[in-house]
């Protein structure tokens, strides 16, 4: 078949490398545009647009899949559309353009957790289980057809970043075996069964911690927002960044007090202490949780001050 493949972070280079592998023409490739990155602000190319360029196939670089976007990939007269976490939505006439319409691989058990963070909302809800699933995309969003999916145990106190990068592994031959289907004919969808859940994009407020709640509930939080948006507090009016940390076993202390114990540096919450591991300051680089509380040289450090 002649395929359009749209994507835009690292998650989708699989996929994307996967189906250039196979038997099937991927006619071109539609990613975000370049965005500035780092201190300097330097123009840089998606990591899709950066595999499509070694791979030899020709990008459409666009933020909308708006009508000029819609004429390009329709000019190309795909069989099908193949989407992986491109950042935008497939509207009328786009969807329909490919012969077989598009598919989506997206990063949960559908019906639940539809939407732009799924991984990210699974792990905040403490799932112990989630997966990838390839669907046929449909007006509603993630509500189309399932071809296919792949069930996937959470590592404990994996982060979504860690887990983002293992069902990007696990997803991309998924996809690839529905393609070769619908090429042959052997493919079949089947309707979603089950109560759906939303996964609406992360904001920065989706990350801050608070420490009223159980030390499980933060863990599972934590885990959920790392890398993006990260989660924070605050310490003497400073953002202070959390970026790993566990539950422990050790007696209750105060929520937000932060006290040493052995090699330990735990905060109190609703319930039994969190084991910082590994924080950020503001304007720092990360460290060890003793490295910072070392040099706090303060009694009784509270976060969230």
């Amino acid at each position: 078949m002649r395929l359009v493949f749209a994507g835009t972070p690292a998650v989708a280079v699989p996929s994307l490398r996967v189906l250039a592998e196979g038997p099937h023409d991927i006619a071109a490739v539609v990613t975000r545009s370049d965005a500035p990155l780092g201190r300097r602000r330097v123009l840089t190319p998606s990591p899709v647009a950066q595999a499509a360029d070694e791979l030899g196939i020709p990008t459409i670089k666009t933020d909308r899949l708006d009508a000029e976007a819609t004429a390009r990939v329709t000019a190309l007269e795909p069989d099908l559309g193949v989407i992986v976490a491109y950042g935008g939505l497939v509207r009328e006439p786009l969807l329909s353009a490919p012969a077989h319409g598009w598919i989506n691989l997206h990063f949960s058990l559908l019906p639940r957790w539809r939407g732009a963070a799924p991984v990210q909302r699974a792990l905040i809800a403490g799932d112990r289980e989630t997966g990838a699933s390839v669907f046929q995309l449909v007006a509603e969003l993630d509500a189309g057809d399932v071809f296919a999916e792949e069930r996937y145990p959470v590592p404990w106190n994996a982060t979504a970043g860690e887990v983002l990068d293992d069902l990007a592994e696990v997803g991309a031959p998924l996809l690839a075996r529905v393609v070769d289907g619908i090429a042959d004919g052997t493919a079949v969808a089947t309707p979603q069964h089950g109560e759906p859940t939303l996964a609406p994009k992360l904001s920065l407020a989706d990350g801050a911690l608070d420490f009223s709640l159980d030390a499980e509930n933060l863990r599972a939080r934590i885990a959920g927002v790392t890398p993006e948006p990260g989660a924070h507090t605050t310490y003497d009016g400073a953002r202070l960044k959390v970026l790993r940390a566990a539950a422990s076993a050790a007696d209750p202390i105060p929520p937000g007090r932060v006290v040493a114990s052995g090699r330990e540096i735990l905060v109190g919450t609703a319930s039994s202490p969190l084991r910082l591991e590994t924080v950020q300051p503001a304007g720092k680089g990360a460290m060890p949780a003793g490295d910072w509380f070392r040099g706090l040289r303060a009694e009784n450090p509270v976060l969230g001050s």
